[in-house]
């Protein structure tokens, strides 16, 4: 058996610029991000017969990959050539589904590494990312950006470069203990027990980035002026462009926000917060806030609707935790 652990991810920046609609025309894109310690687990199993078992919200057994119906297992199987035999279980922190945080390209890379493992291979992180890519983007060609990918399979905090030929540079923000302590007390998460699909806010993005270029340069920008606020420790500025990002976010699509977030978001800056965003396409899922720690309870007391939920950064990417027998 061998299982692997792959991290969900927070972006603070430059979110949509890693969409082939702006980055391909109007490249490099920008974004940071940081990968959080809750997972998605992923278990390879060699299984007694030749069929394939698939467990995840519904379990599959079948005779051949081609039957199989989820697509990215269907697809990262025929990639890495296993043809059956084999068993696979996935297991997450989070609700897997619409929260915000990745999910389905942690998922993905988290199946990769685990199967490249299970045929005696290492695979590195550029290799999960790319592959995921591959996977996700141009076989299935499901809308949406490059981030995620990475994040799962680099972790830490990184600022990423999306470039018109396809490369994407991952720079990791270098910070001492003192600065990524003072990070993290900030840092807030709220759950809005409200999942939706990003397939359809992505979809809307792709359609319109010309009509809303303004609002993507200036959120690049940002990316590069909070890989620098970062590395400096200030942590003033760090507030400042996530509200300023949001601003900009808010205009990309239709969907993205409505009245309740716009409400819960106004709430939490007049409690003590300095700025945040809806994770991921927005609509709902987790609303990341940046506050002095000793604010933290006054927003949530505020917002008793919504579900603080601890978490760390976390500096590893996808890892095999477990090989056995």
């Amino acid at each position: 058996m061998i299982m692997s652990r792959t991290p969900l991810r927070i972006t603070f920046v430059g979110g949509g610029t890693d969409i082939p609609s702006y980055y391909r025309e109007y490249g490099p894109g920008a974004v940071v991000s940081a990968s959080i310690d809750k997972y998605i687990y992923v278990a390879v199993n060699k299984k007694f017969d030749s069929k394939i078992r698939v467990s995840y919200s519904v379990t599959e057994i079948v005779d051949s990959v081609d039957d199989i119906k989820h697509p990215t297992v269907r697809e990262a199987m025929k990639l890495l050539d296993i043809d059956g035999g084999v068993e696979i279980v996935s297991i997450s922190d989070i609700p897997s589904r619409g929260t915000g945080l990745g999910s389905s390209s942690t998922f993905l890379v988290g199946l990769l590494n685990a199967l490249h493992a299970y045929k005696g291979e290492h695979a590195s992180s550029l290799q999960l990312a790319e592959e995921a890519v591959k996977i996700e983007r141009e076989i299935l060609g499901e809308p949406g950006g490059k981030q995620d990918q990475y994040m799962a399979a680099y972790g830490g905090i990184q600022f990423m470069e999306f470039h018109q030929d396809e490369r994407v540079s991952v720079k990791p923000v270098i910070m001492n203990e003192e600065m990524r302590a003072n990070l993290q007390s900030n840092l807030l998460l709220l759950y809005t027990g409200r999942e939706r699909s990003s397939t359809d806010i992505h979809r809307v993005q792709a359609a319109s980035v010309a009509n809303k270029l303004e609002s993507y340069h200036l959120m690049k920008g940002m990316a590069f002026e909070m890989f620098d606020a970062m590395c400096n420790g200030s942590n003033d500025e760090i507030g400042k462009l996530l509200h300023r990002n949001w601003e900009q976010k808010r205009q990309l699509a239709n969907g993205i926000t409505d009245s309740n977030i716009d409400r819960w978001y106004e709430t939490a800056l007049s409690n003590g917060a300095r700025g945040g965003k809806m994770i991921g396409a927005g609509g709902g899922g987790f609303l990341l806030l940046y506050a002095p720690h000793d604010k933290h309870q006054d927003i949530s007391d505020a917002l008793p609707e919504l579900k603080p939920e601890p978490f760390s950064i976390e500096y590893d990417g996808s890892r095999i935790i477990f090989v056995g027998d």
